[in-house]
């Protein structure tokens, strides 16, 4: 098989930079995420910081799990690093707004 056709193939090669990416920007992900939650109104209420709490845990999981998805580290890290800045310029833009 060529080399042409085996670059668009998923492959377990570059595993550590694919799960590197996941575990530091997932996690940035999953804050960015529970932010624009605590964002979304008032937080008098319990039940919704519990949830706000609550969902990083799955949400990083599930980044952690997508990052092998991608075909080597670099895009990973560079997808995932988009992510992230749009995220946080969309909660950074909110909590402006809202105070």
């Amino acid at each position: 098989m060529s080399t042409r056709a085996m670059s668009g193939r998923l492959s377990s090669r570059n595993w550590f930079g694919k799960s590197a990416a996941g575990l530091v920007l997932g996690y940035g992900i999953a804050i960015a995420c529970s932010g624009l939650i605590a964002l979304a109104g008032p937080m008098a209420d319990n039940g919704k910081m519990q949830f706000v709490m609550w969902m990083v845990p799955p949400v990083w999981c599930g980044v952690l799990g997508f990052c092998f998805l991608f075909r080597d580290g670099w895009r990973a890290w560079g997808w995932l690093g988009l992510a992230n800045i749009l995220l946080f310029g969309a909660f950074f833009a909110g909590r402006a707004l809202l105070h």
